[in-house]
């Protein structure tokens, strides 16, 4: 039987609190990954072990948190993504909310993309698969 959404959540919740050693009611969908829940780029690889090891799934690199985006010049001009590169994260990374970040493209606020839900998602998509 398929888990659902509320399953997802509350386990993609337990990997958080593992990996950050956050408090359980800091993870909300709405918290962010860097700003709120305070993960460091380090932590994005136990992260990603952890999903995989809790949910028996396999994340290819760049899958979840693309990585190869910010380092093409075809995608930022001046500290913000390009049209190309906004259609190419929106393509990496179907999951995430884009709303608020595409009007402000800018490149140091995306990390913001990274959020509970945006992991809940993602993990959601692939346990159904």
């Amino acid at each position: 039987m398929p888990m659902t959404r509320d399953e997802v959540f509350g386990k993609v919740k337990e990997v958080l609190v593992d990996a950050l050693g956050v408090d359980e009611d800091a993870v909300s969908e709405k918290a962010t990954l860097t700003g709120d829940l305070g993960a460091e780029s380090i932590d994005f690889l136990d992260i990603v072990f952890r999903l995989e090891k809790t949910f028996n799934i396999k994340i290819p690199r760049g899958e979840l948190f693309p990585d190869d985006v910010l380092n093409n010049p075809e995608y930022v001009d001046n500290g913000k993504l390009t049209a190309a590169g906004m259609a190419q994260l929106k393509k990496a990374m179907p999951h995430a909310d884009f709303s608020d970040f595409q009007n402000d493209p800018d490149v140091n606020k995306m990390p913001n993309l990274f959020t509970v839900k945006t992991i809940v998602n993602y993990v959601a998509s692939k346990v159904a698969a």
